[in-house]
């Protein structure tokens, strides 16, 4: 155990450590603080006060005591030092409410966090934010539309917020980077040593890299299925608008979707297929009242912005002619086949490839590999240097 007159450590580095505790969730550690500070807290779990017993019963009074127990061995083999020095080490920090570097969105929070560990840039709060979430199963409709989104809104100069998941937080978050526009922003439920998706490792290392990368959970904490719910409020929480690109009508994106409207962010909905499971949920925001995202420039109006010439916010493409939106029309956000698109149309094959060709070249529509359907926005090309 660490001593507590431990000079070379700062004070929070016991919040560090108490939040490594085994079960040691949002709630129990702002109780913990709110009633000692966290070097004397740390001191009393490791002696087995009974104050402490006595706070973890009034918690939970069917597993309190036994908490106790194991929090006081679990204290007893850890030491503060290297707890700290794995959250620090590689340019990582320890933010507490009142440090400088804790986000200013989350100290007045309804469930601020007590700790939060990060890597990153420190400067990439501030400025206007949009979270962006959706389905791990999404469709290629829903994943070419969030990376669409993502890298308009971060041309804009918008900082995008998700999970890091994947399904559409990645394809929101690839968007961003795409754009090397705002710094993204990425709110996880393990440790930042622990990546989760391991296949998202490379997004984690360039979202810390060009923007910041945050959790509530320590060094080498793993994956526990309460802590994706206690990020997903935080994501809610650092979003000026919360955007569904494509969500079932239960699951991680609703909860976000539950924890926004209770912090008064709006919420915004991409239209889906009535047909897909994929959109049940975004459909049913939709059908319940939630502004429907159309178009990048839906967002920037609810940020209160508009969009600027050189940002990719506002529509580019130019307007089909009556022939070929004939055809647009006739395109869904599933993919359609050639002949689908015949017979929906009535158009010969000459005629309608032509058409198709003109849409593809003006960015309303694309091939997935299964067939021709409908883009949000239109992409931007690559910068000459190949950015």
């Amino acid at each position: 155990m660490s001593a507590v007159g431990e000079d070379s450590l700062p004070r929070h580095a016991w919040s560090a450590a108490l939040s490594g505790l085994v079960g040691m969730g949002p709630r129990r550690l702002r109780a913990v603080l709110g009633r000692w500070a966290a070097p004397e807290a740390w001191e009393a779990i490791a002696a087995g006060a009974s104050s402490i017993r006595e706070l973890l019963i009034e918690i939970d009074p069917n597993t309190g005591a036994r908490q106790a127990q194991e929090w006081q061995a679990q204290c007893r083999r850890t030491s503060v030092e290297g707890v700290w020095a794995a959250a620090t080490d590689g340019g990582g920090a320890v933010e507490v409410p009142g440090s400088p570097g804790f986000p200013p969105g989350l100290a007045d929070d309804v469930e601020p966090p007590a700790v939060l560990f990060t890597r990153g840039r420190c400067d990439a709060l501030p400025g206007p934010t949009v979270a962006i979430v959706g389905t791990r199963r999404c469709t290629t409709y829903g994943s070419t539309t969030a990376w669409e989104l993502g890298r308009s809104l971060a041309g804009q100069g918008i900082r995008i917020v998700s999970g890091l998941a994947l399904g559409i937080d990645a394809a929101a978050h690839a968007g961003a980077l795409a754009a090397d526009g705002a710094p993204p922003i990425g709110v996880v439920a393990t440790g930042l040593d622990v990546v989760y998706p391991r296949r998202n490792r490379a997004l984690w290392e360039q979202v810390a890299r060009r923007g910041l990368l945050l959790t509530e959970a320590a060094p080498g904490t793993g994956v526990e299925r309460w802590r994706f719910p206690a990020r997903n409020r935080i994501v809610a929480a650092l979003a000026q608008v919360v955007v569904v690109v494509e969500s079932p009508e239960r699951g991680g994106s609703m909860y976000t979707v539950t924890e926004a409207l209770r912090r008064d962010r709006a919420v915004m909905a991409v239209p889906g297929p009535i047909t897909a499971r994929s959109s049940t949920g975004t459909n049913k925001l939709l059908a319940e009242g939630a502004a429907p995202v159309l178009g990048v420039e839906d967002i920037l109006i609810a940020l209160g912005l508009e969009p600027s010439a050189s940002g990719g916010g506002g529509e580019s493409r130019t307007p089909p002619s009556a022939h070929d939106q004939r055809v647009l029309d006739a395109c869904g956000w599933d993919p359609s086949t050639v002949d689908q698109l015949a017979i929906r149309t009535g158009l010969g094959l000459g005629e309608l490839l032509r058409s198709i060709q003109t849409l593809v070249g003006a960015g309303w529509i694309a091939d997935d590999g299964s067939g021709w359907l409908r883009r949000l926005v239109r992409p931007e090309p690559p910068s000459p240097a190949g950015g």
